[in-house]
């Protein structure tokens, strides 16, 4: 992997993360950490946990996810079926639950991004929003309806 990063090194080693984690992980591999993590920021209210130009972590109060630049995946597999495709996550819904749904549409359009399904309440018992990422992935925002 070439690192791009001028940032300096995360105080936590790459080996003592990945030994830290449990559960389901979601990486994405996205264009450009730095937008995406704007993204992340501005819509669906993330913490930066730490980032740089190769890698990012995030985080809200229900989950953590992390970031990987396509160059940092130089002899991975994945590669290939992403690099040139629009919208590398068809099919894929990556849910933050527990979270408002108006407010995150509301900053996805103050901020200029997607809103692929804007916020409505669903049978299945949640009100929710779909909005799309600068590669494409599309997030959706939840929280359960009143009972």
């Amino acid at each position: 992997m070439a690192s791009k990063s001028t940032k300096e090194p995360w105080e936590i080693g790459a080996a003592d993360f990945g030994k830290s984690l449990t559960g389901l992980g979601v990486n994405l591999l996205v264009s450009d950490v730095e937008n995406t993590v704007r993204f992340s920021e501005e819509v669906l209210a993330a913490r930066v946990v730490y980032w740089n130009q190769d890698f990012a972590v995030l985080r809200n109060d229900e989950a953590q996810w992390m970031l990987h630049a396509d160059h940092t995946y130089d002899n991975h597999p994945l590669l290939g079926f992403v690099m040139g495709q629009e919208g590398r996550g068809q099919g894929v819904e990556l849910q933050l639950f527990n979270q408002d749904p108006d407010a995150a549409e509301a900053r996805a359009h103050d901020n200029d991004y997607i809103v692929l399904a804007g916020s409505a309440d669903k049978p299945h018992g949640l009100r929710e929003c779909c909005i799309l990422d600068p590669d494409g992935y599309c997030w959706v925002l939840s929280r359960p309806l009143a009972d």
